[in-house]
């Protein structure tokens, strides 16, 4: 479902099949956007002009959570191992190389938070799979928290212009993640007071799409924070 916010184009508000936790069901980059596979022709559309992409359907696993199980930026993207090969060349036809993670820790859109500066992982990841998300990702990748979250994929958004972040961030997270994604990034929440911006929300430098929960202090401070205001 698709509800309409005044006439700005680049933030909206929907529903994947009545539910407003659009991060696990979506991970988007600048050009391409990962979808389950099930949404309307509608919903399709609109990710497609508000955020500018490409609606790329997949199936990992058998799942629709292809945001908690996809890591994704301009330059590589980062999978489960429960990934199949029909679905990596799916990924790989959009000109990004897969790497998959070998780790224990493996919902990797949970635990990574990329964009086309840097990246956050889960604490606990191996020293060994953070030099590989180097190298797929090609930017600097540090180990970290989020409001003390280790799921750094699902405590913030980033983007190339801006990151919202859990609200219990400490001051000494928030600059660390200004430092590493090079953008300025605020507190907020999403779906009417949720505190795990990564669940709800899905953006690019382009635009954004939030559960329809979302309430009006919380769209302005989405625009905000993701650098969508003049």
């Amino acid at each position: 479902m698709v509800k309409k916010i005044k006439n700005i184009s680049h933030l909206q508000i929907m529903s994947f099949n009545e539910n407003p936790n659009l991060g696990v069901f979506c991970r988007v980059n600048e050009n391409v956007a990962f979808v389950q596979k099930g949404l309307t022709r509608k919903v399709k559309k609109k990710i497609e002009s508000v955020l500018n992409v490409k609606i790329v359907e997949l199936d990992i696993a058998g799942s629709k959570i292809i945001g908690s199980l996809l890591a994704v930026n301009s330059y590589g993207a980062v999978a489960t191992n429960f990934i199949d090969e029909k679905n990596i060349k799916i990924i790989e036809k959009q000109g990004i190389p897969v790497r998959i993670i070998d780790d224990k820790i493996n919902a990797a859109g949970n635990d990574i938070l990329v964009n086309d500066n840097g990246a956050l992982v889960h604490v606990d990841f191996k020293d060994t799979t953070v030099e590989s998300l180097q190298e797929i990702f090609k930017v600097p990748v540090k180990k970290g928290t989020i409001a003390s979250v280790k799921t750094v994929g699902m405590a913030a958004v980033v983007t190339n212009r801006g990151l919202l972040c859990h609200p219990k961030i400490s001051d000494d997270e928030k600059k660390n993640l200004e430092e590493l994604f090079s953008v300025k990034a605020m507190r907020g929440t999403i779906n009417h007071g949720v505190p795990l911006i990564g669940s709800g929300l899905i953006a690019n430098s382009k635009g954004a799409i939030v559960g329809d929960f979302t309430t009006g202090i919380e769209l302005g401070r989405i625009e905000e924070a993701l650098g969508f205001l003049d």
